[in-house]
């Protein structure tokens, strides 16, 4: 089995465990679904190098119903069909703008907040061009199970300069990518969505 494949068992178990604790009564079998939930750190701590003490002060005990992250990404062209980026501070790499969807905030106001945070610009959306389960795609194992809205955009005022929490922005050609960030972004992933983008078929991808 692949690792990623065994990640994802794992991350089902930890859900499990989750869903157990928010609705047990019974003292005895909450005690075996915080054991669940302690393998399954265990386990995703062997996985990934990391100690479970870290696993267990990160992850904080779901007290509803788990569900999937939402990340929402926003894919923007200029005129001459360059990507625009953001250089991430975390690693150093580039990926389009975008980040967790807020409480509060529709997937639009989330997606036009990133872009407007990261790199500066206003943008408004045209159209949902990919729905990405990242567990269908190539992305670094993590520990989370995500969900990646991906929007068409374009630019409507504001000028280029990368936030506060970003090392740089600018616009990238297809053909010319700078080192991607691959856990937020993947060249196949930019190469569907430049030509959903510039299809006239407005058909969304879903998984």
């Amino acid at each position: 089995m692949e690792l990623k494949e065994q990640l994802t068992l794992i991350k089902r178990l930890k859900s499990l465990a989750e869903t157990g604790l928010v609705y047990v009564e019974d003292d005895y079998a909450r005690e075996r679904y915080e054991e669940l939930w302690e393998i399954s750190l265990q386990l995703m701590g062997g996985l990934t190098n990391k100690p479970f003490k870290a696993l267990d002060s990160f992850f904080l005990r779901e007290m509803d119903y788990p569900t999937v992250k939402v990340d929402v990404r926003g894919f923007v062209l200029n005129k001459d069909d360059q990507i625009l980026m953001a250089k991430e501070s975390v690693d150093g790499k580039w990926t389009i703008p975008g980040g967790w969807a807020d409480i509060g905030d529709t997937p639009t106001e989330a997606v036009v907040k990133e872009i407007r945070e990261e790199t500066g610009l206003d943008a408004e959306v045209v159209r949902l061009l990919a729905i990405y389960d990242k567990r269908c795609h190539n992305h670094p194992p993590e520990p989370f199970y995500i969900y990646k809205l991906m929007f068409l955009c374009t630019i409507t005022g504001g000028n280029l300069q990368h936030g506060f929490d970003m090392k740089g922005a600018d616009f990238f050609s297809l053909t010319d990518l700078p080192e991607l960030s691959e856990p937020r972004i993947l060249e196949s992933q930019l190469k569907q969505l430049f030509q959903l983008a510039k299809s006239d078929n407005q058909s969304v991808h879903i998984d």
